[in-house]
């Protein structure tokens, strides 16, 4: 079988609108590495886009799932619930940041935590808009959509989007913004178009996914979370693609010294399977009507197996230091490319978060160009990477945080060598 013979037969079958980053038909997976169904290995460094932090297929994943399977794969928890769906609620209760009790609901997807989490917003405070951030990324549902600050390519062609949401700019320094235009630029739309008395919601990433991999500063969170305060808001952290060790603690929100009401997880919670979660103050969490919230395959038992075995891994194999090691090892290797790449921007991201930013020679206009060809320098040399941003000009970095330390290094060679052949 061939990438190419299934890449025909692909675009026959499957609608245009799922993108496609490769065209690389995976075969089998271990840890940091994945074979194509030619045989032909890569090094990842997407992880699914955040997803298998504990690399792909951790034995102790696998064997929880293994476990489960054995026993039931689906029962529905509202019909007939199951004893480790309440394990894994209890030890997000205790994870998530904040000093208050909290209560936790699961469901299958990002986005469907997102909405739900706007969902017990408005139930919990009586109120309907909600305020987000240009760059932000918070799923591909039509309130996913109208949250999220950027266009292409996920609001494009999909008509109206759901009202009450309004966005003001995100303070990216490299792009002329400030922490201080963003906060005047809400309080400006309580001037203009927006009753704060209306404001159920702030809704922020500690870092910006999709939007670039930029870091909110601490002075936007004690910002954000005043403000929610002044009004009687809630903040809501999406957590999704920054949570479980990926930026050096097991929620980012932790390097703040405020915490959200509402947070929002999936992607690295459960190794690879579908599982989402939405933890909150459970004064809030408690204000939406038995059934008013769940799903039918909301907190599957083989993806709640799975979160359960995730979260001893990370604590077994201290992922959180292993993530500001391997972090600190690549921003350092990234620095040294600048004595020779003049299109380095920016390196930055906390953990094993890390992304640079690429400019044309001079500095004056991003240049996604670069950034494209250097993802695809990489992937012919069998390292696969991603880019993102409003720019499309960012490489993010987002290898497993279990990534074998030799692999490690061969990847940051392979990535100086694209780097270079792109120029």
């Amino acid at each position: 079988m061939k990438n190419a013979e299934i890449a025909e037969r692909r675009t026959s079958a499957i609608a245009r609108g799922v993108g496609m980053m490769t065209q690389i038909y995976v075969d089998r997976a271990q840890n940091s590495e994945v074979w194509d169904v030619e045989g032909t290995r890569y090094i990842d460094f997407a992880a699914g886009i955040a997803v298998v932090n504990t690399g792909h297929r951790h034995p102790k994943v696998m064997a929880a799932v293994e476990d489960q399977l054995n026993r039931f794969t689906h029962t529905c928890h509202q019909v007939m619930p199951y004893e480790n769906y309440i394990r894994l609620a209890e030890r997000l209760n205790a994870a998530v940041p904040g000093d208050f009790e909290k209560k936790t609901i699961f469901v299958t997807t990002g986005a469907e935590a997102v909405e739900n989490a706007v969902k017990i917003a408005r139930a919990a405070t009586k109120r309907q808009a909600v305020i987000a951030f240009g760059g932000a990324f918070h799923g591909r549902t039509f309130m996913g959509m109208s949250l999220t600050g950027k266009v292409q390519p996920y609001k494009a062609g999909f008509g109206g989007m759901m009202p009450d949401i309004f966005h003001v700019p995100f303070p990216v320094e490299l792009h002329g913004g400030s922490v201080a235009e963003s906060i005047d630029a809400i309080r400006a739309l309580f001037k203009s178009d927006l009753d704060p008395a209306r404001v159920a919601a702030i809704i922020l990433e500690p870092v910006q996914g999709e939007g670039g991999f930029y870091p909110a500063p601490a002075e936007l969170m004690k910002g954000v979370r005043a403000l929610c305060d002044e009004i009687g808001a809630l903040m809501i952290a999406d957590e999704v693609q920054t949570g479980f060790a990926r930026t050096g603690r097991l929620f980012a929100m932790e390097h703040y010294d405020v915490a959200a009401d509402i947070t929002t997880m999936a992607k690295g919670l459960a190794g690879g399977l579908p599982l989402a979660a939405v933890t909150g103050r459970a004064d809030v969490m408690d204000t939406a009507n038995p059934g008013g919230l769940g799903g039918t395959y909301g907190g599957n038992p083989l993806g709640i197996a799975a979160a359960n075995a995730v979260l001893d891994v990370i604590e077994e194999e201290d992922l959180c230091n292993r993530a500001n090691e391997l972090g600190s090892k690549l921003r350092q290797r990234l620095e040294g490319f600048r004595e020779w790449c003049p299109q380095i921007a920016d390196i930055r991201g906390p953990g094993f978060m890390v992304a640079v930013e690429f400019n044309t020679p001079d500095g004056k206009a991003p240049d996604a160009g670069f950034a494209g060809r250097v993802r695809e320098e990489a992937q012919k040399r069998h390292l696969i990477l991603l880019t993102c941003g409003v720019y499309g000009n960012v490489i993010r970095f987002l290898a497993p945080i279990t990534i074998q330390n030799e692999i490690f290094a061969e990847a940051l060679d392979t990535l100086e060598e694209a780097i270079k052949a792109a120029m």
